[in-house]
């Protein structure tokens, strides 16, 4: 028989902690410009030993940029765009869109189920830090690696560092899952087809159910080309069943947070300007932006003469006014520094337009600020810099890099661009195919595949050689009378 002794004893395990003041900080550089300042405002109206800092001559000889309206970018991908065949109308969707802009947003219902969920006090925070990533669809555009906090990833003093960028991957993927649990169906999704996948996962078991999820998973690009025989042949299904299921996925909804997003026009006001100076573009903090914060200096003394005898609260408020302040003065300072690095690496774009846009990476910007890729993403995220050639989303200026001859790198923006000029300049009798697109490209030193130009063809919403041929021969019959094109020839 085996003695077991109870006892006690002492030791060091590393946690990860999320400070109060570090899930601010988090928080506040996640945020837009309007978001912070409707933060800012409830903070002032709870604290009174927080107020704003204005200047006596404020303004009048500094340049700033009020809000913009803007409906949407001309670069923003619809998700369904490669399905728009199987999508609803939009006035279908309408009046369900207003109903829920008018009462909640998708992060507050998102965290009215966290705060009613069982899980655990360490994962929530992880789960809120996801929440705080999607986009207004409802997607998770962020890589999970470029999610994790940068204060995380250091050890303190004198403990042992073992989580590795494995550990934290693996943590925010439980998060991930158990965000992917909440409602709408298919929210926290990384792409279209996981964002069905968990929606027709969320649906009764039967036969329908797992013939779509099989043409979901693996025959999508067929779906969308409504090429029916070759889902036939792929899925072994006849064309009754291939219809049901047909119509089971197009009634998903491919964007599961539009729902919630106000169908109003956005208003935005730069958070940086790129003005000219000495023959370079530089960035400047837009002072419209200017979020300028201070605690109270009377109310402080009239606590330090105290010595907060019997006045917890406020010295409670004193610590989160302090908070606020140092952390709003940090967020505008990693935005600037940020944005001043992308324009350092994007001169030729104020100079030249798309064209001469460069390839760039998070990483890129990371390791030359030597901060973590996450903070640059979060930085970067619905925060907009006014140029010269309009106004953009910092993450505009983040592109792929393409080979080019001579050990040269090309951007997927610039590519883009020189392809959508290929076609603007074909001859509509006989449109220029994918693979001529990719030899033309060949001979201006941009080394890419037929298959990549048929992807970023896509992207800018262009048909095929085929279908603009195709186009352009009915256009050509609409405008001509009857029998006359005939006659001519």
């Amino acid at each position: 028989m085996i003695a077991m002794k109870q006892g006690m004893h002492l030791g060091v395990t590393p946690r990860l902690v999320m400070t109060p003041q570090l899930r601010q900080s988090i928080g506040l550089l996640q945020m837009s410009t309007l978001e912070l300042n409707q933060e800012i405002s409830a903070h002032l109206g709870d604290n009174p030993l927080l107020e704003e800092d204005i200047p006596e001559n404020e303004g009048h000889e500094q340049t700033a940029l009020e809000p913009f309206a803007v409906s949407g970018s001309e670069n923003d991908e619809h998700r369904w765009q490669h399905v728009a065949t199987l999508s609803h109308s939009p006035d279908d969707e309408a009046p369900a869109r207003e109903v829920y802009s008018e009462t909640v947003s998708l992060k507050d219902h998102l965290i009215d189920q966290l705060q009613l969920s069982s899980f655990s006090e360490q994962d929530r925070p992880f789960v809120l830090l996801l929440i705080e990533a999607l986009d207004e669809d409802g997607y998770l555009s962020t890589p999970l690696e470029e999610l994790w906090p940068e204060s995380l990833t250091k050890s303190p003093p004198g403990l042992p560092h073992d989580d590795g960028p494995t550990d934290q991957t693996q943590t925010l993927k439980i998060a991930l899952r158990q965000l992917q649990s909440f409602e709408p169906a298919g929210v926290g999704a990384r792409d279209l087809r996981e964002c069905l996948e968990l929606q027709l996962m969320a649906q009764p078991e039967g036969p329908t159910r797992k013939l779509a999820l099989k043409i979901v998973t693996a025959h999508l690009d067929l779906l969308a080309a409504c090429d029916n025989k070759r889902l036939q042949r792929k899925t072994g299904a006849n064309e009754t069943k291939l219809r049901a299921a047909r119509a089971l996925i197009t009634s998903l909804d491919p964007r599961p947070g539009a729902r919630y997003a106000p169908l109003q026009p956005r208003y935005i006001t730069p958070d940086v300007l790129v003005l000219k100076k000495r023959q370079r573009w530089q960035a400047e903090t837009n002072p419209a932006a200017c979020s300028r914060l201070r605690v109270n200096q009377q109310y402080t003394d009239i606590l330090r003469a105290k010595r907060w005898e019997g006045m917890a609260d406020l010295r409670a408020q004193l610590q989160e006014a302090r908070w606020l302040v140092s952390n709003v003065r940090q967020r505008q300072e990693t935005i600037l520094q940020v944005a001043q690095a992308i324009v350092d690496r994007q001169q030729g774009f104020f100079e030249h337009g798309e064209p001469a846009m460069r390839p760039l990476a998070l990483r890129d910007i990371a390791d030359a600020l030597q901060i973590h890729a996450s903070t640059v993403s979060r930085a970067t995220a619905q925060k907009y810099i006014a140029t010269a050639r309009g106004v953009f989303e910092l993450k505009y200026f983040f592109s792929n890099r393409l080979a080019t001859e001579g050990d040269g790198e090309c951007s997927a923006t610039a590519l883009r661009v020189n392809i959508k000029q290929l076609i603007a300049k074909e001859n509509p009798e006989e449109p220029v195919s994918d693979q001529k697109i990719a030899e033309l490209l060949g001979t201006q030193g941009v080394s890419v595949a037929r298959r990549t130009v048929a992807k970023y063809r896509d992207m800018l919403g262009l048909a095929s050689a085929g279908r603009r041929k195709r186009q352009n021969r009915i256009c050509y019959t609409a405008k001509t009378p009857s029998g006359s094109a005939r006659d001519q020839h």
